[in-house]
């Protein structure tokens, strides 16, 4: 495992793929620590502007061109983009449930799943982890 292919790739990727790694790693930590806290709102709002990093910055990469200058991981980030101020909005609602819902199928699919296929050979991500 080297980082070698990361830091060397063009802007923005490094920062999309480290704000990624820091979403991963505190969207666990919510998903794990009780809910309602002071402490789960002060993640969840840092966990909140790392997805909007990540959705925001993902225009900005274009290895991937199916459609002009976009591939159809652009929609995910047009999903985040409008999924997350939304689940936001349920927090301050307190309405819990699709709070909960749509948080948790953030971190699913937009971060593990879409985490998942920068693994395929061919990707920096692969380069990262398995090597050249």
């Amino acid at each position: 495992m080297s980082l070698g292919p990361l830091l060397s790739a063009p802007r923005p990727i490094p920062w999309h793929a480290f704000a990624a790694f820091a979403a991963l790693a505190i969207g666990g930590v919510q998903l794990a620590l009780p809910k309602g806290t002071t402490r789960h709102r002060v993640l969840g709002y840092s966990w909140v502007a790392l997805m909007l990093v990540i959705a925001i910055s993902s225009f900005w990469i274009q290895q991937i061109r199916i459609i002009g200058p976009f591939s159809p991981i652009h929609l995910l980030s047009i999903m985040v983009l409008v999924t997350v101020p939304l689940a936001t909005w349920y927090a301050h609602r307190h309405k819990v449930a699709a709070h909960r819902g749509a948080m948790i199928k953030l971190y699913l699919f937009a971060l593990v799943g879409a985490g998942i296929f920068t693994l395929l050979p061919g990707r920096i991500m692969h380069a990262v982890v398995f090597g050249q």
